[in-house]
């Protein structure tokens, strides 16, 4: 009779053991990994919407600017009617007001909490389940080398569903007056000739915004964590 070579009960169960132990230690970090891309992509794509939606204005008015266009006033209405242009709005919550579109708490990267935050400017709900809170600032001259910025957009790339933290789902980016959509005060002035209020250079002021800010706001970090999005290629590394 010839032998027959077979896997003991033993050394099945300590295989099957040791895949477990694997298994338990990779999949989570592999299910973290694919929800940062995932929020990752819907951040982009928003972005990509409104960058474009202000060469399209500016295109449409043969402006030099979108202040020029007509987003230059402190006026929500602005907001309103540009949102109302470019998003297929599903619902509309108002001016200054979030509950209804957004979350009624968000925590931080830290794990610090805000209940019922009311986001500045338009709040409304796109097509994408998407909720956008979208402000025109005043204090806009029209030049967009010396503005601060000319306002900015607070968005929950899944609207109400969770996580529902800031620097995942939740982020906050400012635009200026050329049509660029940046972190807090990272203007052209900063991009083009390094005149930045927060570092030497764009890079180095979105990583102190994101240093300062992106890990410790539940509700509103000056655009710090999405300033690290753009410093890394849109990869979410934090």
């Amino acid at each position: 009779m010839s032998n027959k070579k077979a896997f003991t009960l033993a050394e099945v169960l300590v295989t099957l053991g040791i895949i477990g132990v694997v298994a338990a230690m990779t999949i989570p970090t592999l299910t973290q990994n694919w929800q940062k891309k995932s929020y990752v992509t819907q951040i982009h794509k928003v972005y990509s919407v409104f960058q474009q939606a202000f060469i399209d204005d500016m295109n449409e008015t043969q402006a030099v600017n979108i202040a020029e266009a007509g987003l230059r006033n402190f006026d929500e209405n602005t907001a309103r009617d540009f949102m109302r242009k470019h998003f297929k709005i599903i619902k509309e919550c108002g001016i200054n007001y979030s509950n209804g579109c957004f979350a009624t708490q968000y925590r931080s990267l830290n794990n610090n909490v805000s209940n019922n935050p009311n986001f500045s400017g338009f709040n409304a709900v796109t097509a994408d389940g998407v909720a956008v809170a979208m402000h025109v600032d005043s204090l806009d001259t029209g030049d967009e080398y010396t503005d601060d910025y000319s306002g900015f957009i607070t968005v929950d790339v899944n609207g109400q569903k969770g996580p529902n933290i800031s620097g995942r789902d939740l982020f906050m980016m400012y635009f200026y007056a050329d049509g660029t959509i940046d972190a807090y005060r990272v203007n052209p002035a900063c991009r083009t000739y390094g005149h930045c209020v927060n570092g030497n250079s764009a890079t180095a002021a979105r990583n102190n915004l994101f240093n300062s800010y992106c890990r410790n706001n539940a509700s509103g970090d000056m655009g710090g964590c999405f300033g690290k999005l753009l410093n890394d290629n849109w990869e979410m590394k934090y």
